[in-house]
């Protein structure tokens, strides 16, 4: 199986993750992208957090009927701070993988790739760097392995949904309904 891993808070998850997701899977590259959701992300503080489980139901059900698509609580299982190189490491032992997993990350963190993940030079040696465009129309020259997802830049966040819907803004068409219902019904992101 070829996978690739994409990570992050998924706080709440939106439109863009699945677009993203599928334009992986479309680039038939990769059998099956693994959405993995922080416990504690090292490259922010959470906003306006639900709990990891709230965040980890909104996950799966946005992906519920989509085979190729797999829901991975191992950070949340793990606890403490969601290192990357740990959740490789654990991603091996745990699947079995056709060659090294792609490793998805946005070119918004990939400039500071080297300098600011924990141990990027092992983490180059356990997978292969896949960067998304999600700030820059254009490639970044960039000084590691890394090839590009040819990915459309959808210009929403969950930042941007938590927003939309603490000020009683237009979002529901930025979530999938099953996220839209959790949403609604518990009341999240609604207290500022």
């Amino acid at each position: 199986m070829r996978i690739a891993i994409l990570g992050g808070s998924f706080n709440p998850p939106h439109i863009g993750h699945l677009i993203l997701a599928e334009e992986i899977l479309a680039s038939q590259k990769y059998d099956t992208v693994l959405l993995i959701p922080a416990n504690l992300p090292p490259h922010k503080i959470p906003q306006d957090d639900p709990g990891p489980e709230m965040r980890l139901s909104m996950l799966r059900a946005s992906v519920e009927s989509w085979p190729q698509i797999i829901v991975e609580p191992c950070e949340l299982e793990r606890r403490g701070i969601s290192y990357t190189v740990d959740t490789l490491a654990e991603i091996s032992r745990k699947y079995s993988c056709d060659g090294k997993p792609g490793l998805v990350i946005g070119d918004d963190l990939a400039l500071d790739f080297l300098t600011e993940w924990k141990s990027s030079e092992k983490i180059l040696d356990l997978a292969d760097i896949l960067v998304a465009h999600r700030l820059y129309a254009d490639e970044l020259d960039l000084p590691y392995p890394h090839r590009y997802v040819r990915n459309i830049i959808v210009p929403i966040s969950s930042s941007l949904v938590r927003e939309r819907i603490a000020h009683n803004g237009a979002w529901r068409s930025l979530v999938v309904s099953p996220v839209r219902a959790i949403i609604e019904s518990y009341g999240l992101y609604r207290h500022r």
